[in-house]
Parts: structure tokens; sequence; C-alpha cells
């Protein structure tokens, strides 16, 4: 048998072998329900599909262009600064740069090294041998011949974990916008809640005067003035509050987006507030609209990386093939005289066969079956957060819009009220007990109807997020940006609009 058969009998077995590692499955399944069970404002007929149509009624908005369509150039800028100077975005940003240095890392190994090396060499001998030197320049090549597909593992979870860190770097923006906005609408309606403590306080303070002037008249007893007064300082500590809640969110706008307190409150005097309703347009299928979301892409890469890891470790039990090289040239110096030689090698083609280690092996290979299991729990989990998020963001939005109108109708009925108890009481023909609890009534409704426009607001930004605030899967714009291409030559190369 000739050196080639040989070499071919032993290593088949190696072959065999490596084909028959089985890691775990990089991808798992996460069902979700076939429609969200969210309360609609009113009742609709179901699609051609099957699935009911949700809250947004079937008008289209692109998430990734939400904040420009709300009309409110404010906000918009305040986010964009906030994002440059967010700590967490730059985190992210960070670990984006570790991940590719990682998946680099990783795809080195899977190519041979070349490596230069040289060296000179000064000899003196016993006579009659005479002095001598040898310098030496040489490449050499090495590579580790992945047999059991090791280091592709290895590279496959960098690449992994690199698109996971994607991911989270536009999971952090969308967790600053959020949050900015969320702050920003509380501003607004702090504002507004403003107003309203202070035109109460007005209101309190007039009557409180007009009943001192009348106690003084003799015309009202001196503790229906005492009543008016502590009103009036009442509503004045209430709108005193009010205020400083107002300064509070300022300077978490400040923090959050490092402009000045002065430049900041020019801005926001300076600009409208819109009057608008945010809508967002999500799929009818919830396992459809999780794929918009990073976390649970970022969830779903981990566990594929925890699957390769888990192979590499499996393929580390295995034996290893390295072959090895060398080209340089030589140089031998003796007695004057100098002599030159090229040489090469090819070799040694070594295998290495782990034999024993303790259990090491071994017990790598469970610690990474271990994290693979706990990355699905992990998935799984955020698959069905993601699903609650959503459905709680829904309900908060169909029970606002459902009580809007209520509140609409509470301040007109009890604002009427008031003026009318107000108009008797100037008559005589009501107590001062009447208008204050007239007043407590309608003071009480417009306050709740400006929390009520905080809470809608506030649930829109949480949909916004849940849906993932017009992140896309890059499976997803793969797909859409083949599509484009085939339908819309005119779009941008990447077939998404910009």
């Amino acid at each position: 048998m000739n050196r080639l058969s040989l070499l071919t009998c032993i290593s088949m077995p190696l072959w065999l072998a490596g084909c028959a590692l089985q890691a775990p499955p990089a991808n798992v399944a996460a069902p979700a329900a076939k429609q969200w069970y969210a309360p609609l404002s009113s009742p609709a007929p179901a699609t051609d599909s099957g699935t009911v149509p949700l809250p947004h009624r079937g008008v289209v908005s692109d998430l990734s262009q939400w904040w420009q369509q709300q009309n409110d150039p404010l906000l918009v800028e305040l986010i964009e600064s906030a994002q440059v100077v967010s700590p967490t975005v730059a985190t992210a940003q960070s670990r984006i740069e570790q991940s590719r240095a990682n998946a680099v890392a990783a795809g080195a190994a899977l190519i041979p090294k070349l490596d230069l090396a040289g060296s000179i060499n000064r000899t003196n001998s016993q006579q009659p041998l005479p002095l001598n030197t040898t310098s030496q320049l040489a490449v050499q090549p090495s590579w580790e011949i992945d047999l059991f597909g090791a280091n592709r593992a290895t590279n496959r979870a960098a690449i992994g974990r690199y698109q996971g860190a994607q991911a989270n770097w536009h999971d952090a923006r969308v967790s600053v916008a959020a949050e900015v906005a969320n702050r920003y609408y509380s501003l607004r309606t702090c504002q507004k809640l403003v107003e309203v403590t202070r035109s109460d306080a007005g209101s309190r303070g007039e009557t409180a005067r007009l009943s001192d002037l009348s106690a003084k008249a003799g015309f009202e007893a001196p503790a229906n003035a005492a009543l008016a007064r502590a009103s009036a300082a009442e509503a004045n500590g209430r709108a005193t509050q009010q205020q400083a809640l107002c300064d509070i969110d300022v300077k978490a706008l400040v923090a959050l987006t490092a402009l000045e307190e002065p430049v900041l409150r020019s801005k926001m005097a300076a600009s409208p507030v819109p009057d608008t309703t945010p809508v967002i347009a999500i799929d009818s299928l919830p396992a459809r609209s999780l794929l918009q979301r990073p976390d649970v892409f970022v969830a779903e890469r981990e566990v594929a990386a925890t699957s390769a890891e888990t192979g590499s470790a499996m393929a580390a039990r295995y034996p290893r093939l390295t072959l090895n090289g060398s080209i340089g040239v030589a140089r031998f110096y003796s007695s004057g005289v100098s002599t030159d030689l090229q040489t090469w090698s090819i070799g040694p083609l070594q295998l290495s066969l782990p034999l024993f280690d303790g259990g090491r092996s071994a017990a790598n290979v469970d610690a990474a079956r271990a994290n693979y299991e706990a990355a699905v729990v992990s998935y799984r989990g955020t698959v069905r957060q993601a699903v609650r998020e959503v459905e709680e963001a829904l309900v908060n939005l169909q029970s606002t819009a459902s009580r809007s109108d209520d509140a609409r109708t509470s301040v007109d009925g009890y604002r009427n009220s008031f003026e009318a108890t107000e108009a008797r009481y100037r008559s005589g023909l009501a107590s001062l007990v009447e208008l204050e609890d007239s007043r407590r009534l309608r003071l009480a409704s417009e306050l709740n109807a400006v929390t009520l426009e905080r809470e809608r607001m506030q649930a829109w930004v949480a949909l916004y997020r849940a849906v993932g605030g017009g992140w896309r899967n890059p499976d997803q714009a793969a797909e859409a940006a083949v599509s484009s291409s085939l339908t819309s030559p005119s779009d941008s190369p990447d077939g998404l609009k910009k």
C-alpha cells in the first residue's frame, strides 16, 4: 500500500466522525398568537386572512419616520440631540466595534496564517573549524485544517453576536427616543396643567376678594371669608407645585439632550404645540410584528451563537490537523567565503489526538449546552414579553380613546354647572360651600382631561417602542431590497425608502 492510500485510510474515520457531530438547532420555535387580542375602539369586521384589524384602522405609517410625522420639529430636534450624547447609545456603539473585531478574529482562524521569521547566528567551534555566521530569512505559512468545524462554528457565533450588537444599537436609539418623547409630552401636558391650576387659583382669589369685601360690609359671615381665603391659598399652592413639576421636566430634558436650559426654554416657548394624534400601523399578526423588534432579534441571534459554540466545544474533543511550511533564504559565511542557500519545506502535517484532559473537554460541552438552553428560554421569554408589551399598549390606547369623549363631556358639564353656580352665588342664591364644591368638581374634570391626554401620548410611545421603533430585521430588509429592485428601479440601491 502506498503512502497516499495509507493517509486516506487513516483520515477517513476522522471525516466520518466530523460528519457525525450534531450541534443543537440554531433556530427554535417561539409560538405567538395568530392575532392580537387587545380590544378595539369599536367593532370591526375580520380581514380576508381571518384576522381582526387593529386600532390604527389601516393607516400606514413608517415607524422609522414616525417622529417626523408628528409635525413637531422641536421634538425631532430634541430626540436627535439626545441620541448624539446618550451614553447608552455610545456604549452600544462600542459593543458593535468589539463584536466586529471578534468576528474578524474568528474568521481569520479559517484561513492560513503567514509569518515572517529572521535570524542570525555567530558560532565559534573548536579548532580546526573556523568562526562562521549563519543568517536566515523565511516566510512560514501555517494552517489548521478545520476537520470538525470548530473554527467555523466559532466564526458563526461571532457573526451572530455582531449582528445582535448592531440590533442593540438600534434598540438603544429607540429607547432614548421613547424616553425623550415621554418627558417632552409630560412637559407639554404639565404646561397645560399649569394653565388650568393658575386659572383656578385666579378664580378662587377673586372669590376670596369679593367674600372679604362682603364680610367687611357685614353682608357675609366671617367664616365664609375665611373659607374663601383658605380655598385661594390651596389653589395657589397647587399651581406652585405644578410649576415645580414642569421645572423638573425641563431639568430632565436638559440632562437628556445636553442643551443649555435657557436655550431649551426659549425653544419650548417658541414652538407651538401641534394638535395632531399620532398613528402607528402594525401587522395584525403578532409573529410578523415581533420580527420588527431588535431585542427579539438579539435573543434569536444569541440562540444561534450558543448553538455554534456548543458545536465548537464538541469539535474540540476530536483530533486537530495542522499543516506547516517554510520558504526562505540563508547565507553561510566562514573564512571569507559566503554561501547563499534557498530553502523550502512542506510539513509537518501534524495530527494531534486528545487522549486525557481530566474531563475538561466534556465539561466545556456541558457548559456550552447549558448556555444554549438558557438562551432558548431567554428567547422565548423575550417573545412573550414583546407580545405582552404590544397588547398592553393597545389596551391603553383603546382605554384612553374610549375615555376621551367622556372626559370632554365631563369638562363641559362641570364647567357649565360651575358658571351657573357662580352666577347664583353672586346673586345671593347659592352659598359659598356650593360654589366651592362646584369649583372642585370642575377643576378635577379639567385636570383629568389633561392627564388623560398625557396617558394617550404615553401609550402611543409605548406602542412605538413595543413594535421596534422602525428597526428592520436584516433578513426582511434583504427581501425588501430584492423585491424593490424588481418592482421599483428608481428606489435607493438597498431597496429601502430614505
